[in-house]
């Protein structure tokens, strides 16, 4: 006797069982891959869906709107990147600005994991500002001086071990450095290599020890 193995079905993918809780958070991850790759207008929620084998129709069974769906991924992000930063930026065993420099390079190494596909989720929200929510603004704001904030406590430590001038404005130096990286993460990904990504750190390193 022979047995013959079941072809598989055409058509859509099978729904995965998960609980409410694992649905939600399969929502909130692949919205921040999607997200960090084509901003919140080139998202489609449908996309999502599919992407995380969850029934059409089903999303506003774990989020109110698009809006809300998009502002929890932002804060999903935010944490994810705060917790990067500190590790890099409170490693007391390695030089404040070294620091700093290990963290472009991890981050040049993650852009190049993905084939400089994937930005920065807050540079990628902040150039469509104009075209979002009002709600954002302040959201987006409020995440980047959080960095700068964090990127400050670093700097100080440089000046008190003297890598940089005692007059340096840690602050000011900081807002600098994040604005110049989101330019040069946005031109990474239009030239798909690391090269804007030097350049910025090391003009920033360059100039703020001078």
């Amino acid at each position: 006797m022979t047995t013959s193995n079941p072809q598989p079905r055409r058509g859509r993918p099978p729904k995965i069982a998960r609980s409410f809780d694992d649905t939600r958070e399969a929502l909130l991850h692949c919205g921040m891959e999607v997200l960090t790759e084509q901003g919140f207008a080139a998202t489609g929620i449908d996309a999502v869906l599919k992407r995380v084998r969850v029934p059409k129709g089903s999303f506003y069974h774990y989020f109110d709107s698009k809006e809300a769906f998009v502002q929890e991924v932002l804060q999903r992000y935010a944490a994810y990147f705060a917790r990067k930063l500190d590790r890099w930026l409170l490693d007391d065993n390695v030089p404040p600005l070294q620091r700093l420099s290990n963290f472009v390079e991890d981050a040049k190494a993650g852009m190049a994991r993905h084939q400089f596909r994937r930005g920065c989720l807050v540079g990628n929200l902040g150039q469509e500002i104009t075209a979002l929510p009002a709600s954002f603004r302040d959201a987006l704001e409020n995440v980047l001086l959080d960095w700068q904030e964090r990127l400050a406590n670093c700097l100080i430590q440089a000046v008190s071990l003297g890598q940089l001038r005692p007059d340096s404005d840690c602050d000011a130096l900081a807002a600098y450095f994040w604005i110049g990286w989101e330019g040069a993460v946005l031109r990474a990904k239009l030239v798909q290599n690391a090269q804007p990504l030097d350049t910025f750190a090391n003009g920033f390193l360059a100039s703020a020890a001078r």
